[in-house]
């Protein structure tokens, strides 16, 4: 009898430390055949030259064909998608197109988070030469501390591992901001996919509260998993489903007013979504009946959207009609690879019903090239108007604050935006879909050029730069909209 509870006992022990393991180990990814990466490199190569209007803006097409046949090239065996992705991405970043971007396939999706740990521990904020620790995945971490300044991770500094990175992301013409704040929104994320996560332990050197070099290690990060099934219970009551609307609605949206100050803030993450014609015109009818005399407005966040919605915005604050664009053209509305365009009827319809074929062949959107639009004279803003940029500002944020930039009331502050100011491709964004690898490429279908008058290939230049801070960091305070209040208060 011994010897059998023995023998089952031993069973149930290889049962658990398997079943254990099974949680801590997950399979590699599934490897692609290079034959069929390669051919879809040449069918994505295909369907841009057919229908991107602005494949040689930035690059000409002796370099981008170069570009396409050395990553065909490059493909010498089966690679799984994060490899894949990587060398699509670095291709794509090569067309200088913010709007032309890589996704992971369908597929990739539902698995993504297997492949999530181990991971870089530190969230880190970068900019120009510069990375900062915003927060540690190991909880009372007494050395990285929010606002250190990282110095090296594995003998490689900041320079060095945002050139690599920022190889990677695509962005309108020479505009690196967009690229660190887009590494700032997931460090660890780009760090694994780009550089790897082989490391189970990092040497990293900082700046530490004396102001004197360190070197210390720390340990990949891997949440710990409950083996001990315990059930939690969550005391915290349920949010309606109104309540929950409202959340949306105020991360989409949302103002504020200080009275004393006789100031009002607006929080503007998107042009899509949100209810923004009734936000915009029960808002300005409040500092309408309030008489506020400054308006903040901050688009650090915001990415773009409906263009409409932008516009309607801009009539409340601008002093004289203004249109979207000189011109907005594509060089073709035929589809030819539309087997691979998602949705692309749609798009077609679009493109034949909203667009014109003029005479120089391209198909143009002329109502935004021709249209004036008046500002409101209803609600009209006539205070002092101030509009925070940064990394994140991006396409039709980037077009509202460049039709008002310069009027007598407006001040531009903080960084330089992720979008173009001279222009960029976008208007109607269907997606690639590569036939056998599934991943996602952006294609946007119309070239809009804002001022044909304004320098190509950066972004807007605020009035007054305003840098991030390793010690607002660590002291917890937004460095912008500090430096705002100061301006306003020094203005009364």
């Amino acid at each position: 009898m011994n010897s059998i509870r023995t023998f089952i006992l031993g069973i149930l022990v290889l049962i658990v430390s398997a079943s254990a393991a099974a949680q801590n180990f997950n399979p590699p990814l599934p490897k692609m055949a290079a034959a069929d990466l390669q051919e879809d490199v040449r069918t994505l190569k295909k369907v841009l030259e057919a229908n991107h209007p602005s494949l040689y803006w930035y690059t000409s097409k002796d370099s981008i064909d170069y570009y396409f046949e050395t990553t065909i090239a490059g493909i010498t065996d089966s690679l799984n998608e994060v490899e894949y992705k990587n060398r699509l991405s670095k291709l794509i970043a090569t067309i200088r197109c913010g709007h032309t971007t890589v996704r992971f396939s369908k597929a990739y999706g539902k698995i993504a988070n297997r492949y999530r740990f181990p991971q870089f521990p530190l969230a880190l904020k970068a900019w120009d030469d510069s990375l900062v620790v915003l927060g540690s995945a190991y909880k009372n971490d007494s050395v990285f501390k929010r606002g250190t300044i990282i110095t090296s991770i594995n003998s490689r500094s900041p320079v060095e591992i945002l050139d690599t990175i920022y190889q990677y992301i695509s962005t309108d013409g020479y505009i690196t901001n967009h690229k660190s704040q887009v590494v700032s929104g997931n460090f660890p994320g780009w760090y694994k996919t780009i550089l790897g996560d082989n490391d189970s332990v990092y040497v990293i050197r900082y700046i530490d509260s004396l102001g004197q070099e360190k070197e210390t290690n720390i340990k990949a990060y891997r949440p710990v998993i409950d083996t001990t099934q315990k059930q939690i219970t969550n005391t915290t009551p349920a949010l309606t489903g109104r309540e929950l609307r409202k959340l949306r609605l105020l991360n989409k949206r949302s103002m504020t007013i200080d009275t004393i100050h006789n100031t009002a803030f607006i929080r503007l993450t998107t042009f899509s979504g949100g209810r923004l014609k009734t936000f915009f015109r029960r808002s300005f009818k409040t500092l309408n009946r309030l008489a506020i005399t400054n308006l903040v407005i901050d688009l650090r966040e915001n990415g773009g959207g409906n263009v409409g919605n932008s516009i309607d915005l801009t009539r409340y604050l601008i002093n004289q009609p203004f249109k979207v664009g000189d011109s907005i053209v594509a060089f073709s509305r035929r589809m030819p690879y539309s087997r691979y365009i998602k949705p692309s009827f749609i798009y077609w319809l679009a493109m034949n019903f909203g667009g014109k074929k003029m005479d120089d062949g391209k198909i143009h959107y002329r109502r935004y090239e021709q249209h004036y639009f008046k500002p409101f004279t209803k609600y009209h803003y006539d205070g002092k108007l101030y509009l925070i940029q940064g990394g994140y500002t991006f396409s039709a944020a980037t077009m509202f604050i460049s039709q008002l930039q310069g009027q007598s009331n407006v001040k531009v502050l903080g960084e330089e935006s992720g979008g173009g100011y001279y222009g960029n491709s976008a208007m109607h964004i269907p997606k690639i879909i590569l036939p056998n690898s599934g991943l996602v490429v952006s294609l946007p279908l119309y070239r809009l050029v804002i001022d044909k008058d304004r320098p190509k290939g950066r972004g807007i230049m605020p009035d007054t730069f305003i840098k991030p801070s390793s010690k607002a960091i660590r002291e917890g305070y937004d460095i912008k909209l500090r430096e705002v209040r100061r301006m306003i208060d020094h203005s009364r």
